[in-house]
């Protein structure tokens, strides 16, 4: 871990790799919450680091961070969401390939996994979700396309993401969603957030339709 200072107020944790980062965020979310943090602003996780924005007291912040000592993520923890994804992506036979295997076996392998938001950017809403174990990485279009639809779910790298609206990217899309990513009626506006865990759940037949609806820590969208 190494601390560096982002202007006079805030501090930049900078680490040797995602689930590190994700880790770290996990256990300043928890602190802030238990009121065991010293004052900070916003908590802003980055592929492998975390900003503490807006610190009281960045002295006070970074002796108490290097004291800390930060346990890996236990699977399974975590506020959890379902999305309904219809597998039928442009690049679902590409995947397929890389992966070999059937395309149809996409579905079942990606939607076995557990996913979590590592961080957010790019657009509103998107979220950089991990869970794709290393067999499974795969590259980016070499050229992009100049329009990916709303709703598209994509893999590029170590990574799956959701397009939340149409927009350039370059990433390979196997499937499609009618959930609604960013909405400015919502607090808060995206549906999601650093540190969730994400359940892709394969659709048949027909759209996917609906609202939200919240059960304890389970979310499902159908």
């Amino acid at each position: 871990m190494i601390l560096r200072p982002v202007g006079q107020d805030s501090l930049l944790i900078d680490l040797d790799t995602p689930e590190e980062a994700q880790a770290w965020h996990a256990q300043l979310l928890s602190r802030r919450d238990t009121g065991t943090l010293p004052s900070v602003r916003e908590i802003v996780p980055g592929e492998k680091t975390v900003l503490l924005y807006g610190a009281h007291d960045t002295g006070a912040m970074e002796t108490e961070l290097r004291r800390w000592s930060v346990p890996a993520l236990v699977a399974g923890s975590g506020p959890v969401l379902d999305i309904p994804v219809h597998y039928n992506g442009a690049d679902l036979d590409a995947v397929a390939d890389l992966w070999g295997v059937a395309p149809d076996e996409v579905a079942r392998i990606h939607s076995g996994m557990e996913h979590r938001v590592a961080f957010c950017g790019f657009s509103p809403g998107f979220a950089y979700m991990t869970g794709l174990g290393d067999t499974y990485h795969v590259p980016r279009h070499a050229a992009p396309r100049t329009s990916v639809p709303a709703g598209s779910v994509a893999l590029a790298g170590p990574y799956t993401g959701i397009y939340p609206r149409a927009s350039p990217g370059g990433w390979q899309l196997i499937g499609t969603t009618h959930v609604r990513l960013w909405d400015m009626e919502r607090e808060p506006a995206a549906l999601l957030t650093p540190g969730t865990r994400v359940r892709f759940v394969p659709q048949e037949s027909g759209p996917a339709r609906g609202p939200a609806q919240t059960t304890g820590a389970e979310r499902h969208i159908a």
